[in-house]
């Protein structure tokens, strides 16, 4: 067994409600009593969950003097495992998938799982090596998408590319000298978004699996985004263009 700690009502409450089984022990301040915390205390104890006051110091040491909220919890992360075939299996529209090639940093990590979930993304792939993983700050930043949105991690992302491929499904890569720009790509049909790194953007190797390289507009001074602000632009035009043609 896995296990992993996360915090943060978010987070923790998004556990409860997906995956309560994989929750092992609840660690909760003492001294907070407010209705916010009652209510969470009375899902942990439906659940079985072993409860266990702590006071202000311990929480700080275990969760790093992260902005835990009075409330941590150990997981098991093997929970969280699920392969893209059963992501796949009982979909009512054609997949949107979100892939991110090389996410070190956590924030940006958790921003982009947040607005993944946001936008109904089935699942997002990410490869095991090069990449940060989700972790405390990242399940905290995700406010809870990281515990019920699919994250998929593969060994060899390459191949799955090829097996994405072989599912059906266009799989679209971002890039700036791309020669089709975000506002003319059709993403109602089957599609999987690759986003990259910061900063250095996809991997040679991924890139050469996209089936389309697609811009994002720019209108103003900068000459850049965010990763997690890209990533909410391409998500939020694919469902637009999926809301509307559905309407």
């Amino acid at each position: 067994m896995q296990k992993k700690l996360i915090h943060g009502f978010h987070a923790v409450n998004a556990r409860l409600a997906r995956i309560p089984d994989s929750v092992l022990e609840l660690y909760f301040l003492r001294d907070r009593s407010d209705p916010r915390m009652g209510d969470l205390l009375k899902v942990a104890e439906r659940t079985g969950v072993k409860l266990i006051p702590v006071d202000s110091n311990r929480l700080d040491g275990m969760t790093g003097n992260a902005r835990h909220q009075g409330v941590a919890a150990v997981i098991d992360a093997d929970r969280n495992h699920v392969a893209l075939e059963e992501v796949l299996e009982d979909l009512n529209e054609p997949p949107f998938l979100l892939i991110l090639d090389g996410i070190t940093d956590p924030h940006n990590l958790g921003a982009c799982l947040r607005v993944a979930d946001a936008m109904g993304v089935h699942a997002v792939i990410a490869p095991k090596d090069k990449a940060v993983g989700i972790n405390a700050t990242v399940s905290k930043v995700a406010c809870g998408a990281a515990e019920v949105l699919p994250y998929i991690v593969v060994t060899n992302l390459a191949r799955t590319l090829r097996d994405i491929k072989d599912a059906g499904i266009w799989i679209a890569g971002t890039a700036a000298d791309a020669d089709t720009d975000l506002f003319h790509f059709d993403g109602r049909g089957p599609v999987a978004w690759v986003l990259g790194a910061e900063g250095a953007g996809m991997r040679r190797l991924t890139r050469e699996h996209c089936d389309i390289l697609v811009s994002i507009p720019m209108f103003g001074s900068v000459e850049s985004l965010n990763v997690s602000v890209a990533t909410g632009i391409c998500l939020a035009e694919t469902r637009r263009q999926r809301t509307v043609t559905g309407k």
